[in-house]
């Protein structure tokens, strides 16, 4: 849970979104409240890519040896077991086809 480079970079980018967003309301400034927004949002799509190139790992409990937030997941290209981001990057595990069914199918079309 955190302690990665991603979640580090993540949360400094959010953090600064959010200080200029607080920023416009107190001096009541649109175009500095959007620049804020657009920037904590941006913060949310860094966190994902870096998470995705491997800077960023998986909950749950690691080896000791990747416990430093300065080492790289080695597994992210094939995805992390229920991680949102993955899925929706196209990576993870996918259910396994129904074999028996796919046999089937393959025997019928070939008979």
């Amino acid at each position: 849970m955190g302690h990665t480079a991603a979640g580090w970079a993540g949360a400094a980018v959010a953090v600064i979104g959010l200080t200029l967003t607080g920023i416009a309301v107190t001096t009541v400034s649109a175009p500095l409240a959007l620049a804020g927004a657009a920037v904590t949002l941006g913060a949310g799509a860094l966190t994902w890519l870096l998470h995705l190139a491997g800077w960023g790992k998986p909950s749950g409990p690691r080896p000791e040896s990747e416990w430093p937030w300065r080492v790289r997941d080695r597994t992210a290209r094939q995805g992390h077991p229920g991680c949102l981001g993955c899925r929706l990057a196209g990576r993870g595990a996918r259910r396994p086809e129904n074999t028996s069914k796919t046999a089937r199918v393959a025997s019928t079309v070939s008979a």
